[in-house]
């Protein structure tokens, strides 16, 4: 792997690159390529923005982000994005991280599907949102210049992509689609779980239990 991509450089100290193999070994190739272009997406617009995070942390944030789609990191009742951000937490609480950074890369992972939201927090949270965005998307992809979007291809394909990567979501969260009510990932399953229908809020209002 190049250290430098795109202009970009990968972090690689001890906590980095045990990161790294962690999702080495209970991702897989699609994840471990989405989750590098992530980072660098998420770099590259915070330069441009003049928007600086922290390098270390943006980048284990972008390595769990979606870790809890994983069977390792996958409970029974919770977000997908809660488990990445649960096992992000536990990660850098072994490796003696303070607190505040936690939370960061905690906020990160958790809100990084959450529309509206995180990209109104701090950079680690809103650069890790924008690159998934960008990756996932294609939101700002204009920004992007041929050369950077060959070069970051070059090192982490997407290799049909589009394709692969809505029903790698539903694999994560197939046996707890209530997990997914109000947020974006209730698509996913209404897209690929047969007869699937989320819950509505609406009917969740007018079908509550109070009497009116």
């Amino acid at each position: 792997m190049s250290k430098t991509i795109a202009g970009i450089i990968i972090p690689d100290s001890k906590i980095a690159l045990e990161a790294a193999d962690l999702l080495r070994e209970y991702g897989s190739e699609l994840l471990w390529n989405h989750s590098h272009r992530v980072y660098l997406f998420a770099e590259i617009q915070g330069q441009r923005a003049g928007t600086k995070a922290d390098s270390e942390l943006l980048y284990i944030s972008a390595l769990f982000h979606d870790l809890g789609l994983t069977k390792k990191y996958s409970s029974p009742d919770k977000r997908f994005e809660v488990d990445g951000a649960n096992a992000a937490r536990q990660f850098l609480q072994l490796h003696q991280v303070d607190d505040a950074s936690i939370r960061l890369v905690w906020d990160a992972i958790a809100l990084h599907t959450t529309l509206g939201i995180a990209e109104h927090k701090e950079p680690e949270v809103a650069l890790l949102y924008a690159g998934v965005g960008l990756d996932v998307m294609g939101v700002r992809y204009e920004d992007l210049t041929e050369a950077m979007r060959e070069e970051v291809l070059a090192a982490f394909p997407r290799n049909q992509f589009k394709q692969k990567i809505l029903p790698a979501f539903l694999e994560g969260f197939k046996h707890k689609p209530e997990t997914t009510f109000g947020n974006i990932k209730a698509d996913v399953c209404e897209l690929l779980i047969p007869g699937y229908q989320s819950p509505n809020f609406c009917e969740c209002v007018l079908h509550s239990p109070w009497k009116e």
